[in-house]
């Protein structure tokens, strides 16, 4: 019964005729990298140049969003085309065995529905193993990697989740000899070649560069070499393994590209980059991870939650190109929807932003965005962006900041009190965003003792 009106929707439609003409569709999410920590967008000190050709051949983003300022509610977001008051998941905490449940429907079962081979690596977040939350229940033919978001801090791990199963590492146990990160990428490159002669969708969810857990250091940045950063003298060993981790992501993109490239399928693949949300607060300063946004990950000011956002698809997708369309996760369904011809769900927030990608206005934009975060925690913050308007509230009852990002997008200046036209619309629009959830009693708050109990993450 899972959908059924749904799928009634599709056979109505005539969308389960053949696959011919559908493009592959890849979604690739590094976890924690910020909006400048890239060289296309400012960086000076971190090598990318794989990606920075990405964008040369392809459109960099300006204005792209995450689905909110931390991992569990932004994947949520992305999978389910639900904004941060409407998804399943709408925080990392409280933790649940489960967010998304068999009626959820998904970007992968929208997509398998008319064809598609679905597959994907890396932090999943929304469904521990054996729960009806789970990747490969949840629209998705295979699964490697992490489904627990805690079990993804280890980049040394004893097993990764294989599908149903496990791959034991036991190597791992006494020795460092099996990094996720690799393994997933050699898994990525298996799926795709295996994939070549049918339509794909493949959601590499890497785990870089979110800090990793070690039994010497529960908050480091393991990486197996700091090459290309080891004769910099003048650096600390931090600011060295975390400029290895997204160098060794930005290789890793750069073989998915390539392979793409060599099996000929690059004037029929479309291939996203982007990030889940901003970068850590504890990450090297040196980096500059936010570039001019103000913020960082669990921060609803802008580097919180505006993104990198790149997109290749050659032929269709103007190359070198720069587009200041806002657009957000939410977004993502509805797109590859459109593209792969399915039926895009009608009770979603998010809408296609097709017409950008080739270079064109979306002709009926959002009227406004929104995320939330905190609902268990000491504060609960809200954030709306209004057209150019960005409104800000930190605390239930406490009063909306107000910047404007056309002129400031740094949001230096608070500037509510001169405009309260403004602001009052904001607020209704927080008021009326946010759909009730027994899992996040607002107002509930958490003041040093646990209203909830976590699982534990699965041993490294």
């Amino acid at each position: 019964m899972k959908h059924l009106v749904y799928a009634l929707g599709i056979l109505l439609t005539g969308h389960l005729a053949a696959a011919e003409g559908k493009p592959n569709l890849i979604f690739i999410l590094a976890d924690d990298l910020g909006y400048g920590e890239l060289g296309c967008y400012g960086q000076e000190s971190i090598e990318t140049p794989h990606l920075d050709q990405l964008a040369k051949e392809g459109m960099r983003f300006t204005q792209a969003y995450a689905g909110g300022s931390v991992c569990a509610a932004s994947r949520s977001v992305l999978m389910t085309g639900l904004h941060n008051g409407h998804t399943a998941a709408r925080d990392n905490v409280p933790h649940y065995p489960t967010y998304l449940k068999k009626d959820d429907l998904t970007l992968a079962e929208v997509l398998q529905e008319v064809g598609y081979h679905c597959g994907g690596i890396g932090k999943w977040s929304l469904g521990d193993p054996g729960t009806e939350g789970r990747a490969t229940a949840q629209g998705f033919d295979s699964w490697f990697g992490y489904l627990n978001q805690d079990h993804a801090h280890y980049y040394y791990p004893a097993y990764l989740d294989d599908d149903e199963g496990r791959l034991e590492l036991p190597g791992n146990l006494e020795n460092h000899t099996d990094y996720s990160n690799d393994l997933m990428t050699e898994r990525t490159l298996k799926f795709i070649k295996e994939s070549r002669e049918t339509p794909f969708f493949f959601y590499a969810a890497y785990t870089v560069p979110h800090f990793g857990s070690t039994s010497e250091d529960p908050t480091s940045f393991p990486v197996p070499s700091d090459a290309p950063y080891s004769d910099r003298t003048d650096w600390d060993r931090a600011s060295k393994n975390y400029a290895a981790m997204i160098t060794r992501l930005d290789r890793d993109v750069g073989r998915i590209v390539d392979l793409i490239d060599e099996l000929g399928l690059a004037e029929n693949t479309l291939i996203i980059f982007s990030s889940d949300n901003g970068p850590w607060g504890k990450a090297p300063k040196r980096f500059a991870s936010s570039g001019p946004l103000r913020g960082v990950k669990t921060n609803l000011y802008e580097g919180g939650i505006r993104m990198p956002f790149i997109a290749r698809w050659l032929g269709v997708v103007p190359g070198d190109s720069v587009n200041d369309e806002p657009i957000a996760f939410h977004d993502v369904l509805p797109t590859f929807a459109e593209l792969a011809g399915a039926t895009i769900p009608d009770h979603i927030d998010g809408i296609s932003f097709t017409a950008a990608l080739k270079g064109e206005s979306i002709e009926d934009p959002h009227e406004y965005f929104y995320w939330d975060y905190g609902h268990c925690r000491p504060r609960y913050d809200q954030a709306v962006r209004l057209g150019n308007w960005k409104g800000i509230r930190l605390g239930v009852g406490s009063p909306i900041q107000l910047f404007d990002l056309a002129s400031d997008l740094g949001e230096t200046t608070d500037i509510a009190s001169a405009h309260p036209d403004v602001v009052s619309r904001i607020d209704g629009i927080m008021s009326r965003a946010v759909t009730p959830s027994a899992n996040y009693p607002v107002g509930t708050i958490y003041r040093g003792k646990a209203i909830w109990q976590a699982p534990g993450p699965p041993k490294p």
